[in-house]
């Protein structure tokens, strides 16, 4: 049975969610009737190898998100027609050809629509209403749809009246590349300070978490992500560069020097707003991190309404202060049986490979 593999950067993984998903599903791919046929994005790889873990390799001429994002996936999904006998749409940008694929063709379909990507705030009007379009044609269309979080499980139910397939993300990858040294960037003393590693966006709300820690100069916060990006991290980083408390690091896609900072961190802040179960969040949770989440459904379904949570930066700025390492060591035990129970990768690819069998 062919697989295509559609919506990705592509493998070697070295992007992001989805693409550390393929990953995974080359790695612990224990179905050997199953092969897979993955779509990458030719400016991204230097060496553009056929093959990968045993998946055929593609490779086309755009960039896998942004604007070519549609394109890219458009273009994929035709060809994987012609080639493979399932394809498996990670996002939704490419699906509004559904309708027109379903009409023509008997391929089975299966569709993870990711988080509902139209209502992150860094989008326009005009591209909310793409993106929106969009996922409903995934949802209609699809033979399958896969979400990873119980909350957008349930929005699926109310806003279009269909189940959706449960299939979270995995987090365990994090303990295989483990760096136990401090790192040589950190400019705040090992074991003293909160971390958070996210895009600098602002549904991931990166203002309340330096607002908060703004006002607390005896606490300490490190956040790692991509500052240059946008004018919303290139202004925070601006507003907050002398403060002494407050280390700003750029993104860091080595998994083991990531792993460092997170490893020599007291304890996690998680402010994402939107998405469903957060690659971040559930890295953190695998690593053994304590973990204090903004509150929203998706946070408390990924944490089992077992992590501490936040609604802005004074109910951050209390919880923080209030903080006792007895806190702080159960929320960790916590967390780290709920990852080990839910978030690894043997059980998720399995998941996957079930669906892609039936």
């Amino acid at each position: 049975m062919k697989v295509a593999i559609i919506g990705t950067v592509g493998v070697p993984a070295k992007y992001g969610g989805f693409e550390t998903l393929t990953e995974n599903l080359l790695t612990y791919k224990s179905n050997a009737d199953i092969q897979y046929q993955i779509y990458c994005s030719k400016r991204s790889y230097d060496q553009k190898p056929r093959f990968y873990k045993n998946a055929r390799l593609f490779y086309l001429p755009f960039r896998a998100n942004g604007a070519q994002s549609p394109v890219y996936d458009i273009i994929s999904i035709f060809h994987a027609l012609f080639t493979v006998d399932k394809l498996l749409i990670l996002g939704v940008s490419g699906c509004l050809i559904l309708p027109f694929v379903r009409l023509f063709s008997k391929k089975q379909i299966i569709t993870n629509i990711d988080g509902l990507e139209y209502k992150r705030e860094k989008w326009g009007k005009w591209t909310r209403k793409f993106l929106k379009f969009s996922e409903k044609m995934a949802v209609k269309f699809a033979n399958v749809v896969i979400v990873d979080n119980k909350g957008i499980q349930d929005y699926v139910t109310i806003e279009y009246g269909r189940n959706a397939k449960l299939i979270e993300y995995g987090g365990d990858h994090a303990l295989l590349e483990t760096e136990n040294s401090v790192p040589t960037e950190l400019k705040i003393p090992a074991k003293s300070y909160a971390v958070t590693v996210c895009r600098i966006e602002p549904e991931n709300n990166i203002h309340i978490l330096l607002d908060a820690f703004g006002k607390m100069p005896d606490k300490k916060l490190v956040v790692i992500g991509n500052w240059e990006k946008a004018n919303y991290g290139k202004n925070l980083k601006k507003q907050y560069a002398e403060y002494e408390n407050i280390q700003m690091t750029n993104s860091i896609y080595d998994i083991k020097k990531l792993n460092a900072f997170r490893k020599n961190a007291s304890y996690y802040v998680h402010g994402h707003s939107a998405g469903g179960t957060n690659p971040s969040l559930v890295e953190a949770m695998s690593l053994g991190l304590p973990v204090i989440a903004f509150d929203v459904v998706y946070n408390r379904e990924t944490t089992e309404n077992k992590a501490i949570y936040f609604e802005n930066s004074d109910a951050l700025c209390q919880i923080i202060r209030d903080l006792t390492d007895e806190k702080l060591k159960q929320n960790a035990d916590e967390m780290k049986q709920i990852a080990e129970s839910r978030y690894k990768w043997s059980i998720v690819v399995q998941k996957y490979e079930n669906l892609l069998k039936s």
